[in-house]
């Protein structure tokens, strides 16, 4: 008698700020690179106006990240890695919420691929895979030449739809349909990913997704922190 093929794993996708974190990673960043002199005041209400008209829903958040890639153009790469994982290490290493690694552990139980799906950048995103244990990570990417930023970031950005093309990208190297897969996040610019996977969760959610959830029936979770 054959032995039955074993179903393949899943994916599970997390969003990183207000999801994972209990805190907007952005403004944060914002806020450390002012005070350590990285960044100057003009900037520093640019970053901050960028952030609210988006949460006012006024703002295109891919405007705003291609903005802030220019501003990188000529630094040395390596300089902002370190300074990430400063800002990891001092901020927000606390601010994981508890539900987000119990979710993890839960996934990684079943045998599902972890992945975050984020608009943070590379650096910000690969540290807390190293440091939470996913297994992989979709978020914006900066073109780096002779280990410098060129002022450009890669396309399409990861973030609205951009987060569905990666995320469907990803799903068909791992023979997986989306609509087995699973994804968790707060915000309701995520909501093209939440339609497009088979197991939306949302996390602390704003308002308007909030509202969403409630109309699509979609599981509405509290991780705490």
């Amino acid at each position: 008698m054959t032995a039955p093929v074993p179903a393949p794993a899943g994916l599970a996708f997390f969003d990183l700020d207000r999801t994972v974190l209990s805190v907007n990673s952005a403004s944060g960043w914002i806020r450390r690179e002012l005070r350590l002199g990285f960044m100057s005041r003009r900037q520093a209400l640019m970053g901050a106006w960028w952030i609210g008209k988006y949460q006012l829903g006024m703002a295109q958040m891919e405007d705003a990240i291609a903005d802030a890639v220019r501003t990188l153009k000529g630094e040395d790469e390596s300089v902002l890695r370190a300074r990430t994982l400063d800002f990891w290490r001092d901020d927000l290493v606390d601010r994981v919420r508890p539900g987000a690694r119990a979710a993890l552990a839960e996934h990684k139980q079943a045998g599902d691929r972890c992945v975050l799906l984020t608009s943070s950048s590379t650096y910000l995103s690969e540290i807390a895979c190293q440091e939470l244990g996913l297994d992989d990570a979709l978020c914006n990417r900066f073109v780096v030449v002779d280990g410098r930023f060129t002022g450009d970031v890669q396309r399409p950005l990861c973030f609205g739809p951009g987060k569905v093309h990666y995320a469907e990208s990803l799903a068909r190297k791992h023979g997986i349909d989306l609509g087995d897969c699973t994804f968790y996040t707060d915000s309701f610019s995520d909501l093209p990913v939440l339609l497009a996977v088979g197991h939306p969760v949302v996390v602390a959610p704003d308002l308007r997704l909030r509202r969403h959830a409630r109309r699509r029936g979609w599981r509405v979770a509290d991780w705490g922190g």
